[in-house]
């Protein structure tokens, strides 16, 4: 009876340093299922054949069970999220002057850095020419349409512009909350809340009370969801892998690292913006921000992780409620530099491989159309591909081409929504030092006044 004890003591310690490691670092155990989910991937996936394809297809189902049931309750609560948050963001500060400022600096901010993103993503393809490395008749189907019958299309008419800029004004609130129409949903919140502020606060404190109640329920949901996280991010990376196979991803390997790279590059850019906005060390914020850009790398959403990210940036970087509440949601909708940089070089690689001439102004295009696109696009996964098609066909690349990046546009959208994410992080900590002075001592409202 002495052996097995002596082999099962050293097995029984590792165990118990093991959860000592990952007991509260919920970051750490979404690591350890980001690579268990890759390895069993790899085992399942068409690559090593161990596993029929039918039994992989039951097998990665149920696997990725938890990373749907996770998803869907987190998308569940964002939207009754969203408007709490957005009304007493709104609400948390009787300064009008200072909330018109704080929305002008965000979005300076995010069109900035959506069009330097999408510019820097072009100067990469163009530097790098991942085009070139691949062989697109062996990939693509015989009948896409030839680029030479393709036809630029070019900027919206002027005409179309009043259409669209009255189409973003929910006309029935419920309709756009029940399908997902983000932005629609925030304009509803920000009137909601503005007409909060124009009331005696004796009738608007019974409202305020009732959407403070629904925010704290929201986020206590979101408490019991992140119990499911690792168990989710398992699930999802692993069924991304058996089913995409290791031969697709070496295929594109060199336009995935032109697009990686790009991504690292506006990640750095945040952080050194982070680091004079912020009074944090860099070490101190990436620690802060790792476990929310991990869980924004597995949902490929920036809305399924708004709720992680209002408490993050409120919990452990400071930033004033009247800036987060806001902010977060508007910039889970309308802040997508990730996905600027991606089309950039998405639609340069295409065109590099149907040999398509792109001028100037195309290349302008491109970086506006990255900028107007993002604004209203769903922060749901896939949505990138959605914004891609409607700037291919702006510069006379077929649509078709989108299958050739297809097999591959999963692990790049997981990519470029943590740095959306950390867009959104990022504009909040610089709206807060743009308008620290400006605020200071608004951030009560008239409603909290009246209860102190």
């Amino acid at each position: 009876m002495a052996k097995p004890q002596l082999f099962f003591n050293p097995l029984k310690n590792l165990t118990n340093q093991f959860d000592k490691l990952v007991n509260g670092r919920l970051w750490l155990k979404v690591l350890f299922a980001l690579a268990l989910g890759v390895i069993l991937g790899v085992l399942l996936g068409p690559d090593l054949n161990l596993v029929s394809a039918g039994t992989v297809k039951i097998i990665t189902a149920w696997l990725a069970l938890p990373g749907q049931v996770f998803l869907a309750v987190i998308q569940m609560i964002v939207v009754p999220l969203v408007v709490a948050s957005i009304v007493r963001g709104l609400a948390a500060n009787n300064n009008p002057a200072a909330m018109k400022q704080n929305g002008l600096i965000a979005l300076v901010f995010i069109a900035i850095s959506t069009a330097l993103a999408a510019a820097i993503g072009i100067l990469l393809a163009l530097n790098i020419q991942p085009g070139n490395f691949v062989d697109a008749t062996a990939l693509i189907d015989a009948n896409i349409t030839p680029a030479v019958n393709a036809v630029a299309t070019g900027f919206p008419d002027a005409s179309e512009f009043p259409d669209k800029v009255s189409a973003l004004i929910p006309k029935n609130p419920l309709a756009s909350m029940a399908s997902g129409e983000m932005l629609q949903v925030i304009l509803f919140a920000a009137v909601l809340g503005a007409a909060l502020l124009s009331i005696p606060a004796s009738q608007s404190k019974p409202l305020f009370d009732l959407l403070g109640a629904l925010q704290e329920v929201s986020l206590r949901i979101v408490s019991w969801a992140m119990l499911l996280a690792p168990l989710a991010v398992f699930g999802l990376i692993t069924k991304l892998v058996a089913n995409l196979g290791l031969d697709v991803l070496t295929g594109m390997a060199i336009y995935m690292a032109t697009v990686i790279l790009g991504l690292f590059i506006i990640s750095i850019g945040y952080i050194i913006v982070a680091k004079f906005t912020l009074a944090q060390r860099s070490r101190e914020f990436f620690g802060n921000v790792r476990e929310l850009l991990l869980l924004a790398f597995s949902t490929s959403s920036s809305a399924a992780v708004m709720p992680i990210t209002l408490q993050v940036v409120e919990d452990k970087l400071h930033v004033r409620p009247d800036v987060s509440r806001f902010l977060v949601p508007l910039g889970a909708t309308i802040n997508m530099t990730g996905t600027a940089l991606y089309q950039g070089v998405a639609t340069v690689f295409l065109a590099q491989v149907f040999h398509v001439d792109l001028s100037l102004t195309s290349y302008v295009f491109i970086v506006t159309m990255s900028v107007a696109a993002s604004i209203g696009s769903p922060a749901t996964p896939g949505a990138g591909i959605i914004i891609l098609s409607m700037v291919l066909e702006g510069v006379g690349i077929p649509a078709a081409g989108i299958a050739l990046i297809l097999g591959v546009d999963r692990i790049l959208d997981m990519c470029r929504t943590s740095v959306n994410v950390l867009g959104d992080v990022v504009t909040c900590t610089t709206v807060q030092y743009f308008t620290k002075d400006a605020n200071k001592g608004d951030v009560i409202s008239p409603l909290e006044k009246e209860n102190e």
